[in-house]
């Protein structure tokens, strides 16, 4: 191993199109980058001045739009690299890491958040009695806190297991960003261990997460149907269709990418930017779209009577 000459830069190759969509692709993306930056940045505005939205459901939503700013700008920027270089843009070794990490992080924390939005809401609609009790701010802190701590340690397994490889070889990578799969395509040594562990590990969270908030909405849909009157039934409905909507776009195409035993498939970069790309943007805009309170808060903002409230 010591002869072996280390790869200590990697040029990702971007995802797969017909080069003369470059520049078509490069303004798209660019634009649904700035999209995604705005309207994140917009949402934790009007929560933080809006009194009104000092709620438990805001205060994870601030987190989910923090996680969605965050996640778009560690891949999008990669992303209009590649797009810009016909050859693919380089990236060290450690910047590799570092991506690979970050992104991890973020998706990780995004998973458990999900979770904990979709207990939040049933105890809303189970418990509405005794939700302030249960769901005090001491509580909501610790949740949060909770779900980037997991996120933080579930990412820092997944990239000590990566980058513990020797890369010696091949060093181009066939993705927009530096993901698991793509990268350990590259590596100089055995890879089943460590994919059989991604697919263990991703598997349980996902998995996991997935079927907690599968249960949470079970236990929603009962209490519902329990609502006497239909305007009551179409309020707690209307509460959970935003969540139900992102929850599917974020764990569909991470189930169908790293869910898959050996995934090496070029199709797994178009499907990434469903997670990447449109669901950050897609967040804000059905959270705004599908919810009276902050679309009324977005007009007091645009009136500025929101800040008057809040003095």
């Amino acid at each position: 191993m010591k002869n072996l000459s280390l790869v200590t830069t990697f040029v990702l190759m971007g995802i797969p199109h017909a080069p003369a969509l470059d520049t078509a692709l490069l303004g798209v993306f660019l634009l649904v980058y700035i999209l995604t930056v705005v309207g994140n940045l917009l949402i934790l505005l009007v929560i933080r001045v809006d009194s009104h939205l000092h709620t438990p459901m805001y205060y994870f939503l601030a987190n989910l739009s923090s996680i969605d700013m965050w996640l778009s700008t560690v891949t999008a920027p990669t992303m209009l690299m590649t797009l810009g270089s016909p050859g693919g843009g380089a990236v060290s070794l450690g910047g590799c890491a570092a991506q690979l990490y970050s992104f991890h992080f973020l998706g990780s924390t995004e998973c458990f958040l999900y979770t904990v939005m979709a207990y939040d809401r049933y105890l809303a609609i189970s418990h509405p009695l005794r939700y302030s009790g249960l769901m005090s701010a001491r509580t909501c802190a610790r949740l949060a806190a909770g779900t980037w701590l997991s996120g933080a340690l579930h990412s820092g397994v997944q990239t000590a297991l990566t980058f513990r490889l020797p890369y010696c070889g091949p060093h181009r990578i066939q993705h927009y960003f530096c993901d698991a799969p793509p990268v350990l395509q590259l590596a100089c040594a055995d890879t089943s261990a460590n994919e059989m562990v991604i697919l263990v590990s991703i598997g349980v969270v996902a998995s996991g997460c997935f079927l907690l908030i599968a249960l949470s909405y079970a236990c929603i849909g009962c209490c519902i149907l329990q609502i006497r009157t239909a305007e009551g039934r179409r309020r707690a409905f209307q509460t959970c269709t935003s969540h139900c909507i992102v929850v599917l776009c974020f764990f569909g195409p991470c189930a169908f990418i790293y869910l898959r035993p050996s995934s090496k498939d070029a199709v797994d970069g178009v499907v990434a930017v469903f997670y990447t790309v449109l669901t950050p943007l897609l967040n804000p805009l059905v959270y705004t779209l599908r919810n009276k309170e902050v679309k009324k808060a977005l007009l007091k903002l645009r009136s500025g009577s929101v800040f008057t409230q809040s003095k």
